[in-house]
């Protein structure tokens, strides 16, 4: 198998912190497990905006589009750039330009006393969610009139369009066959929505017809976030657009045992042929930035899930069972119930892994 290279984007706040402690996982397991791996640091966010101005240059864009299989992002903002210029050229840049349309969040909680719901256990919070990427209100359609002035109005557009929906809901479906679930749901709100969202139903009704066997269930996003909680075992895959994918996956975190937990994928093609782009979704946290604090374990999930898509089978189900590990063993940050700190959690982690994978 040919190197695969791995473009690095540490971030702001404790985006460094954690971003480092995958990267020595990943190393690790390149030298002891001889994988054909290759990390490139790049050199981007709030400090580098911040002494020269760059942002997302061109020319590192289409290096990493034409060199790289994937990218590891570490969180984005700083208080220093409040209009958070560098944050969104790389983030935008990176899914809006690479055209990760399938922002894909496991919700899989690791350890019963994470879960917040009475009696429930960590095999009740298993499903993933496919939220769409590239389109609804965060393209950035829309403008501002008497801006300033008690007449002021601010309009948002929210762009879906036929490709764009059906692209996202086949992903789900064909996520569902190969991974054998039996259920596949989407959220809209076409009561309310009825020119966007109904183009959303209709389409998922019509992909759904050529999935026999998989049960096609549509739900409000409003009665979805009552269901997830009353009772997260009913759901097997969730897609849904931008927004309320954000917003859904931010309460499936909770249902895991918070942001500090939840991995994601933001990916284009499954076959790992075009690059893709990992992250912890926790933020960037700017006052924990520098004191050991943060809980590195959502950047060691996310790159169990980059090493999957390169097609290195294994080490996300190995990185997976060492965390879970951690969490019943106490060996992990305080934000989860332990007493350590970054650096001592992601070492015991590391160690396991690279011994057991």
């Amino acid at each position: 198998m040919s190197t695969k290279k791995i473009a690095v984007v540490g971030g702001d706040g404790i985006g460094p912190e954690v971003t480092k402690q995958a990267v020595v996982l990943l190393e690790r397991l390149r030298e002891k497990k001889g994988l054909p791996i290759e990390m490139w640091e790049l050199d981007l966010g709030a400090d580098r905006y911040l002494r020269d101005g760059t942002t997302f240059p061109k020319e590192i864009s289409d290096q990493i589009r034409t060199e790289c299989a994937a990218v590891l992002l570490g969180a984005m903002g700083d208080p220093r750039v409040p209009g958070l210029e560098h944050a969104r050229d790389i983030l935008f840049g990176m899914r809006f330009g690479y055209d990760l349309y399938a922002n894909v969040r496991p919700v899989k909680a690791l350890s019963d006393r994470l879960i917040p719901l009475k009696g429930r256990t960590a095999k009740d919070v298993d499903f993933i969610v496919f939220r769409e990427n590239t389109e609804g209100v965060y393209v950035g359609f829309g403008g501002q009139f008497k801006k300033g002035t008690p007449d002021e109005i601010g309009i948002n557009e929210d762009v879906n369009t036929r490709k764009g929906v059906e692209r996202i809901i086949r992903a789900a479906f064909e996520w569902a066959k190969k991974n054998d679930k039996k259920r596949v749901c989407m959220a809209d709100k076409s009561n309310a929505m009825t020119f966007a969202h109904e183009l959303w139903l209709r389409t998922f009704r019509e992909v759904a017809k050529e999935y026999a066997g998989i049960e096609a269930r549509h739900v409000y996003v409003d009665a979805l976030c009552l269901y997830m909680i009353q009772d997260p075992t009913q759901f097997d895959v969730i897609v849904t657009n931008n927004l309320f994918g954000d917003i859904v996956t931010d309460l499936g975190a909770a249902l895991q045992g918070g942001l500090g937990m939840a991995a994601s994928a933001n990916v284009h093609a499954s076959d790992g042929s075009r690059v893709a782009m990992f992250e912890p979704v926790h933020g960037s946290a700017p006052p924990l930035a520098g004191k050991d604090l943060a809980n590195p374990f959502a950047a060691f999930l996310s790159a169990g899930m980059l090493l999957t898509h390169l097609g290195f089978t294994g080490y996300e189900a190995t990185i997976e069972r060492i965390v879970s590990a951690a969490l019943d063993e106490g060996k992990c940050t305080k934000d989860v119930g332990g007493e350590l700190g970054t650096r001592a959690a992601a070492a015991w982690v590391i160690e396991r892994v690279v011994s057991e994978a």
